[in-house]
């Protein structure tokens, strides 16, 4: 084919449509007129613009819906895989969170609200071992509930909820102070517990702090030894009695 007919069918393909004057004014009239109809949409038809922004708020709501079933099989297949000694520890810890929140005098709803939160949701789930906090509403809490003695409540929940925050404060050493407080605390029951170790005389009560020495200075020296572990005052009283022991020889 030569280059001239090949530019004549070229020209021929791009040629534009083209709409006379007399065809326009044909359609316009066929719009008009047809089947005693307007073109225009009447209020009660959708129009595409309608159908278009309806679409978006029900593809919003299924992916709603989806994310919520979605969060649930998570939160159900990450319950399933926590350890029970893990479970257990979530649940024991909901229980003191409950017992401090109750020791405040605070409902559930007045403690949400203290803490700024929408819901008692979380809190709830808290208490009922299902859910954990994080570090910062753990310190939100303290300030509440604990306020007067924070520390303990601070490493306790952490410990359960924050695990690498409790390992990094356990490595400082301050892991170790709420549990020598509990300690103690367990000491001082022991002698709440008894009414007539208020009523006997000092005498009588200073016998039996010695005889309560004694006896625990041989426990702990037995699960010491059991555990590997060397107690600095054991054996500066075992050695001072070696020492006695020779000189009375």
């Amino acid at each position: 084919m030569s280059d001239e007919k090949k530019g004549t069918k070229a020209a021929e393909q791009e040629e534009p449509l083209v709409i006379t004057n007399e065809e326009l004014a044909d359609l316009d009239q066929t719009n008009k007129s047809g089947n005693g109809r307007t073109s225009e949409p009447t209020l009660n038809e959708p129009t595409l613009i309608d159908f278009l922004a309806s679409v978006p708020f029900e593809l919003v709501g299924g992916a709603t819906k989806l994310a919520a079933k979605t969060v649930e099989f998570t939160f159900n297949a990450g319950r399933s895989l926590l350890q029970p000694e893990r479970l257990e520890m979530m649940a024991e810890t909901g229980r003191y969170v409950r017992e401090m929140r109750e020791l405040a005098g605070l409902t559930i709803d007045e403690l949400a609200e203290a803490l700024n939160l929408e819901d008692n949701t979380v809190l709830e789930a808290v208490e009922k071992g299902t859910a954990t906090l994080s570090f910062e509403l753990i310190l939100r809490l303290a300030s509440v509930i604990a306020r007067h003695d924070p520390l303990p409540f601070i490493m306790r929940t952490a410990r359960t909820y924050s695990p690498s925050i409790w390992r990094i404060l356990d490595g400082w050493g301050i892991g170790r102070i709420p549990l020598t407080l509990e300690r103690e605390r367990e000491f001082v029951n022991i002698l709440r517990r008894h009414d007539a170790s208020r009523k006997i005389s000092d005498e009588g009560f200073q016998h039996v702090l010695t005889i309560t020495k004694g006896a625990f200075d041989m426990a702990l020296h037995y699960v010491a030894e059991q555990e590997g572990i060397e107690d600095k005052l054991i054996r500066e009283k075992k050695d001072k009695d070696a020492q006695n022991g020779q000189q009375k020889s």
